[in-house]
């Protein structure tokens, strides 16, 4: 194992991180703020890649072509929310509909199952070959890095104004939200239409750096996303107490699971059992809460469970 090989790949491991921590955020604000498991994901990352690159291969600058496919992603949010507050649908299996259905969409937009985008040919925003040697200014991770922190600066502005503070109310207590006149089923549309869009943005990037959108670059991006928040969360939740701290933490979770990725690779594991184990290390950061609440007191001294009784 030639160790340089591994810092060889770590600036792209870094670059894909950044990437997907937008997504990441996305689905923070419908798995933490409005406390749904969203699975609409895994076809609306597709969505905005599939968009931006068959927006940008028939003609269309590149920020425009970010521009739809962000939309593109609002609509799939949009009809989620809509199967689930306006037809009753649990949530879970609205953005099962949703997915399902948007492979067919999906395979539409594009004509066939890959369409690629030649980075000499057209004029990407980010790509794989703006990594290493290139100008400070037009390097990938630099590009995602301040686009990560101006859409943490617009989403910290947003949830504190008075529509944002309605979508955080109907997640913590829809009961209570409701009873203090909040529209609780516009905020789960608006909320799942916000995280949807982030992720057909982060979509429309990820086709660019890769080079391609392929109908199958979505499949399983709901763990690494709960990955990428709860890895976060473990990580930085003593030290981000803010909210747009914590979304930070969350993009820098996604960093550090695809380090990590990087180094499971180097170290020679089956590449096939990457999917088992990022579920793996999903369950055991889900489960870590309830065997604290569960076996915690059980480990707890008897010394201290009477001290403050007898204090």
């Amino acid at each position: 194992m030639n160790i340089f090989s591994l810092f060889n790949a770590m600036p792209g491991a870094m670059a894909q991180g950044l990437i997907w921590g937008i997504m990441a955020i996305g689905i923070y604000i419908t798995y933490r703020i409005l406390d749904i498991a969203d699975l609409t994901v895994d076809g609306s990352l597709c969505t905005g890649g599939a968009v931006c690159i068959m927006m940008m291969l028939s003609g269309h600058n590149v920020f425009v072509s970010m521009l739809v496919a962000t939309l593109a992603g609002m609509v799939t949010g949009l009809v989620t929310g809509l199967f689930h507050t306006f037809m009753g649908i649990p949530p879970i299996l609205s953005g099962i509909l949703t997915q399902l259905a948007l492979y067919s969409i999906n395979l539409k937009i594009m004509g066939k199952a890959n369409q690629a985008i030649n980075v000499d040919k057209y004029d990407l925003l980010i790509s794989l070959r703006y990594i290493k040697n290139t100008n400070p200014l037009e390097n990938t991770i630099f590009i995602v890095a301040v686009i990560i922190v101006l859409l943490v600066l617009l989403l910290y502005w947003f949830f504190g104004t008075e529509i944002g503070c309605a979508l955080r109310a109907t997640g913590c207590n829809g009961n209570m939200a409701r009873a203090q006149g909040i529209n609780t089923d516009f905020a789960k549309v608006l909320a799942l239409m916000i995280s949807n869009g982030l992720v057909g943005f982060s979509g429309a990037l990820l086709a660019q750096y890769q080079g391609f959108a392929d109908i199958n670059m979505g499949r399983g991006a709901i763990v690494i996303g709960l990955a990428a928040v709860i890895v976060g969360e473990a990580v930085f939740s003593r030290i981000f107490h803010n909210f747009g701290f914590k979304l930070i933490g969350v993009a820098c979770g996604s960093i550090i699971y695809y380090m990590v990725l990087q180094v499971v690779i180097w170290l020679g594991v089956d590449t096939d059992l990457l999917k088992l184990l990022s579920a793996l290390v999903v369950a055991i950061f889900l489960a870590t809460p309830y065997w604290k609440g569960k076996y915690g007191k059980k480990l707890m001294p008897k010394s201290k469970k009477g001290g403050s009784a007898n204090a």
